[in-house]
C-alpha cells in the first residue's frame, strides 16, 4: 500500500502571486469568480475513480461560494484551511497572520460543518513562529514545508528533524509537518509535487519524478490549483513574461495528464487519502 495524497488548493484565477501587481486585493470584488466550475472539474475528475482529497480552500472564496465548500465536504473529502486573503504569511507580522487564520478557520467550520485542523500557506510562505501560531490555534498539522530553495518566496524551516514517517516531521507538541517531495538528480533539485512544475516539465519526466519519489519516500504528496484546471480563465498582459508564462503554460493539459498520473499511481498500489487519514495514521500507529 502506498499512501497517495492529492491535494488541491482552492482560490481564484486572479488571486495567484503572480498576477498579484495587477490584481491587488482591493480589485477582487469587481473581477468575475470561476473558482467555482474550475473546482468542480476537479471533484469531477476524483470521482472518476472515487478519490479522497484534501482541499485547501480560502476563507475569501468560502465566504463566498458557501455551496462550494458544502459540495468539497458532502463529496468525502478534507476541507482545510489555505488562510483567509491569499497574503504571504512571511509579509503579515505575526498578529496579521493569526487574525488571517482565525477568521478562515471560523468560516471554513461554519461553512463546512467540520473541524478545520490542516493548514497551507500561499506560496508555501511560512516559518517556525508561524508554525507555533498555528498550533496554538488548534491546527493539527501543515502542509506548507516545500524544501525548493530556489524559490524566493517559499519559506524556511530549518533542519526539521528526524522523520516520524516519510515526510513526515513533529514540529510542535501536536503538530505535524507534510513536507512535498523534491528529487535531486545528480547536483539538481527539481520539484517533484506538482503545482506549476506539473505543467511545465514533460509529461514523462514529472511521471519519472513522481516514481522516483515514490520509490524512496514510499508515499507520494501532490498539490494543484483550482484555477489549473481552468483553460478558457481570461489572458491579461503586464504582469511580465517570466509571471503569465509560469500562470498560463499548459493548462489545457492539466486535466488529461493528471488523469494519466492517476492511472499510473493505481498501477503502482496507491492508496488515496486525505492529509488528516494520513496524519491520524501516523500519530496512531
Amino acid at each position: 500500500m502506498i499512501p497517495c495524497l492529492l491535494t488541491f488548493d482552492i482560490e481564484d484565477w486572479f488571486q495567484v502571486e503572480n498576477l498579484r501587481p495587477l490584481f491587488p486585493p482591493e480589485r477582487w470584488e469587481s473581477m468575475p469568480r470561476r473558482v467555482a466550475d474550475a473546482t468542480r472539474r476537479v471533484l469531477g475528475l476524483l470521482a472518476e475513480s472515487q478519490i479522497h482529497s484534501t482541499f485547501f480552500v480560502l476563507g475569501w472564496v468560502a465566504e463566498r461560494e458557501p455551496q462550494l465548500v458544502r459540495e468539497i465536504a458532502e463529496a468525502g473529502h478534507e476541507v482545510a484551511s489555505h488562510g483567509h486573503g491569499h497574503v504571504m504569511p512571511m509579509q503579515l507580522t505575526r498578529a496579521e497572520f493569526r487574525d488571517d487564520v482565525v477568521r478562515a478557520k471560523k468560516v471554513l467550520e461554519d461553512v463546512s460543518g467540520r473541524e478545520i485542523v490542516g493548514y497551507r500557506a500561499p506560496s508555501f510562505s511560512i516559518d517556525r513562529e508561524r508554525l507555533a501560531i498555528l498550533e496554538d490555534c488548534g491546527f493539527r498539522y501543515d502542509s506548507s514545508h516545500h524544501p525548493f530553495d530556489l524559490h524566493d518566496r517559499y519559506g524556511r524551516l530549518g533542519d526539521l528533524g528526524t522523520p516520524i514517517a516519510p515526510g513526515l516531521y513533529r514540529v510542535g507538541d501536536r503538530m505535524i509537518e507534510l513536507s512535498l517531495p523534491v528529487e535531486h538528480v545528480g547536483p539538481v533539485v527539481l520539484p517533484a509535487s506538482g503545482g506549476g512544475y506539473f505543467r511545465l516539465y514533460p509529461a514523462a519526466l514529472f511521471r519519472r519524478l513522481v516514481a522516483r519519489s515514490i520509490a524512496r519516500r514510499g508515499s507520494y504528496l501532490m498539490y494543484l490549483h483550482s484555477w489549473e484546471f481552468d483553460p478558457g480563465q481570461p489572458r491579461v498582459t503586464g504582469a511580465g513574461a517570466a509571471r503569465g508564462t509560469r500562470h498560463y503554460l499548459n493548462l489545457s493539459r492539466t486535466l488529461p495528464r493528471m488523469r494519466r498520473l492517476i492511472g499510473m499511481l493505481e498501477t503502482l498500489g496507491a492508496r488515496f487519502m486525505t492529509a488528516r487519514e494520513l496524519v491520524d495514521h501516523v500519530v496512531t500507529a
